[in-house]
């Protein structure tokens, strides 16, 4: 119904049916790909201080054994969803879908792991939801971005509940109208403000543990009788309408559901750093590859308005330089990658880094600003002492659907970022469990033991 009448009922009858539904061969493998790097992320991010913080607060305030929190024992279900949304988002590695400018496996993987963990949930049924999970989360976010993100609020954050909590309701076995009352329990815990842009405030790490927690928290609201509006979605009152002032697009969300699947269009990140800035990354990378970038006396970069955005040259905070254009420019530039060493004290404190940014322009283009979402484009421009300057445009960065990494890159994706922390016998055996798929919440059992090392 493309006039958005009963949206939500629509998509609540398409969950339910998840419950029994038969995955193609390409949307199961997808699955598994996006489970294997939602793990990755969060393997890595667990060594991060947001996440001990996190899993210090569990410890205290959401004891139980329903569920595994990585690198922190057992908590309840809402525990481990929280702590390990945390942790996959908190080094700004993991996936994301640039029609909706969202996260969707950070808060959608962890609802859905921590559910099945507590209920003990087949490995089919574990399939069916992240499947959900991550289908809601994209289309809920693109039928409204960039409408969302320009009154101030974070998709990840924003749609990421609802999808965990379709998940989550697929977990459980909620009956249709136990889905729509999950989702519209969900549309009331949506939030989270972009503010923490430029601030260095790492509550954004935050923002996939609490969508993860409050989506799973809604699915079982449901199941036991509390009803929200079966029209959260489309209402006077609801998500479209307080979040992107009434500004959504009924096709996005409801065309094509269950047939031509949004989370097989979704992106791997292949540079540690808000995804805003690897196209210019890109650019710089492959210029790098054919140049002398020596002798550098200034960069232009142009882009899309919301990453021009992110031009701020303060970045004491690991957040800020993770945010910053000049700051990934300068790092590509010296090392020749952005990756997670790259981002840490010293090269935050580094006299050589500040240098290099401040050489950098940033600006938004308007041809380019035209081509978002549907790309991601930079076009940057190195000057040279002596030599004419150098340009080159990206259209869409690595790691995209129209440019991806195989599942042989993945799997070394995901090794290089747990291997430090679990060590590589144990990440080896983590990353076959996931490609088989025949019981994933295994894996999760061994996280929840005493990690070998940090990442930072």
């Amino acid at each position: 119904m493309r006039d958005g009448s009963g949206a939500t009922a629509q998509l609540a009858e398409w969950v339910h049916g998840m419950q029994t539904a038969t995955l193609d061969a390409a949307v199961a493998h997808q699955v598994s790909r996006l489970v294997l790097d939602c793990l990755g992320a969060a393997i890595a991010g667990s060594a991060t201080e947001v996440a001990g913080a996190v899993r210090d607060l569990v410890a205290g305030m959401y004891p139980g054994d329903h569920a595994s929190v990585i690198g922190g024992g057992r908590a309840s279900a809402a525990g481990a969803a929280l702590a390990n949304g945390t942790a996959a988002h908190a080094l700004d590695i993991d996936d994301g879908y640039t029609p909706g400018s969202v996260h969707p496996s950070a808060p959608a993987v962890p609802a859905v792991l921590a559910a099945a963990q507590h209920t003990g949930a087949p490995a089919e049924t574990v399939l069916r939801a992240v499947a959900a999970a991550v289908e809601v989360t994209c289309r809920v976010a693109r039928s409204a971005h960039p409408a969302t993100r320009e009154a101030g609020f974070h998709n990840t954050a924003l749609a990421g509940v609802l999808g965990a909590a379709a998940g989550v309701s697929v977990v459980l076995g909620l009956d249709r109208a136990e889905v729509a009352s999950a989702l519209g329990v969900a549309g009331s815990h949506s939030g989270g403000l972009f503010e923490f842009l430029g601030s260095g405030a790492e509550v954004k790490r935050l923002h996939a543990g609490k969508a993860a927690r409050d989506g799973l928290l809604s699915a079982h609201f449901a199941r036991l009788g509390v009803t929200g509006p079966a029209t959260v979605l489309e209402g006077t009152n609801g998500y479209f309408r307080a979040f992107a002032g009434g500004a959504w697009r009924p096709g996005a969300l409801l065309d094509g559901l269950g047939e031509h699947w949004a989370l097989r269009d979704t992106y791997v990140k292949v540079h540690a750093c808000c995804r805003h800035l690897h196209g210019a990354i890109d650019a710089l990378l492959d210029l790098r590859a054919e140049h002398d970038l020596s002798g550098v006396t200034a960069v232009r970069v142009e882009t899309y308005a919301i990453a021009a955005g992110h031009a701020h040259t303060t970045f004491d905070s690991h957040l800020d330089a993770q945010m910053s254009l000049p700051y990934a420019v300068a790092v590509t530039l010296l090392d020749g990658k952005a990756g997670l060493a790259q981002f840490d004290a010293a090269h935050r404190a580094s006299p050589a880094v500040a240098e290099l940014a401040a050489l950098v322009e940033v600006v938004a283009e308007a041809g380019l600003d035209a081509r978002y979402p549907a790309e991601r484009p930079a076009r940057v421009t190195v000057h040279r002492a002596g030599r004419p300057p150098l340009c080159r445009e990206v259209g869409q960065p690595r790691g995209e659907p129209s440019r991806p990494l195989d599942d042989d890159e993945l799997t070394a994706k995901f090794r290089l970022l747990a291997d430090p922390v679990v060590g590589p016998h144990r990440a080896a055996r983590i990353a076959a469990a996931v490609w088989a798929f025949d019981d994933v919440t295994a894996v999760l059992g061994e996280l929840a033991d005493q990690q070998e090392g940090k990442t930072r």
